[in-house]
């Protein structure tokens, strides 16, 4: 295989986006370190907006390799540096950059109109108003719901395509269906009340959860004697579980605004379900992408057992009032993704040679 160096720049824009967050991270958890001007309040923006907007249209743009396309992680990685110099520049920016990835998967709907596509146009959907509604002003508590749909069901969406190997029955899709539908239903909730919005959204992920595990081709995997296969099982079947622990709270606690149970909930999604899917499925994005096939090494799993102890950690502080606890666990987050792109980055050169 040929390494792909002319999409090098977009995850270097990527992986870029990652650090500043995670450095704007360690501000926020009151880590004593350098800082700049807008950087700490950017965190969940470069997050999501930055590094994990400009991985998902560049796959899908990889894919469908219309010239086009390539235009939408630019702007998105245009975007989070301008969240850096000003927050209107950079929801404004992330805005036009989530409109382009709709229009990326509109593209997939409208050669492939199956469940799997327009629940993923769905996310981005979500996305563009989420962005929209950040840009006229909503603080950023008030819209997370959009963007926790946006990477629940993109990445729902692409199980769903890679589960039809399962054949599974029309029911089961259209249970799926019912459950992101009530996911997108209580964000749009969430705008006008966000108690009930918040508990709607705790159940429709704690369903979604369940049927994951209960209908993942995760679930058979996790037994396979393809090492690399089953250590992606194994991301995503944590993954799912962390989904479901993370509706739970809002469904317990209902809206939170800010606070150790904001950061319990919001980061069992962002870093226990989201993280856990980018860890199992970085040996098939990247490679699509690069062109260089991933060489499996025992040593994953030291970044993903260190990412689940550790959210543990900052979970179980969250939820005690044990703020050295949530401290060193979002610290000990951090380092589990900077092995995990070391580790990536060592294994793609391997694959190379």
């Amino acid at each position: 295989m040929k390494l792909q160096i002319r999409f090098i720049p977009f995850i270097a824009l990527a992986i870029l986006a990652l650090l500043f967050a995670m450095w704007a991270g360690l501000l926020r958890l009151g880590w004593s370190l350098p800082t700049m001007p807008n950087l700490a309040l950017a965190h969940g923006p470069l997050m999501i907006c930055g590094f994990l907007g400009v991985l998902i249209p560049l796959e899908r743009a990889v894919a469908i390799g219309q010239k086009w396309m390539f235009v939408v992680p630019v702007l998105l990685g245009l975007g989070w540096i301008g969240a850096l110099l000003s927050p209107s520049l950079g929801s404004l920016l992330f805005t036009f950059g989530s409109l382009g990835t709709l229009a990326i998967l509109g593209v997939m709907v409208k050669r492939e109109p199956h469940m799997h596509t327009i629940t993923m146009a769905a996310g981005a959907l979500a996305w563009v108003i989420g962005n929209v509604l950040w840009m006229f002003g909503f603080p950023i508590y008030h819209i997370l719901l959009w963007w926790m749909s946006f990477l629940i069901l993109t990445i729902g969406g692409e199980r769903l395509e890679l589960n039809r190997v399962l054949r599974p029955a029309l029911g089961q899709i259209r249970t799926f269906g019912i459950f992101a539908a009530a996911l997108l239903a209580a964000a749009l909730l969430a705008v006008f009340n966000m108690n009930w919005g918040a508990r709607l959204g705790g159940l429709s992920m704690l369903a979604l959860s369940l049927w994951f595990i209960r209908n993942d081709l995760a679930r058979r995997n996790i037994r396979h004697p393809n090492p690399l296969t089953r250590y992606i099982a194994i991301c995503l079947f944590s993954g799912f579980i962390w989904l479901g622990l993370g509706g739970l709270i809002p469904l317990y606690f209902g809206a939170q605004y800010a606070g150790p149970l904001y950061d319990a909930a919001v980061h069992a999604i962002f870093v226990g379900f989201v993280i856990s899917m980018i860890f199992g499925h970085a040996p098939i994005i990247f490679p699509a992408i690069l062109g260089v096939p991933v060489t499996f090494q025992r040593a994953f799993y030291g970044h993903l057992i260190l990412l689940h102890l550790s959210l543990i950690l900052r979970v179980t502080g969250d939820l005690f009032a044990l703020p050295v606890f949530r401290n060193w666990g979002g610290l000990l987050n951090e380092v589990a993704i900077l092995l995990f792109l070391g580790l990536t980055i060592h294994s793609l050169m391997k694959g190379r040679k």
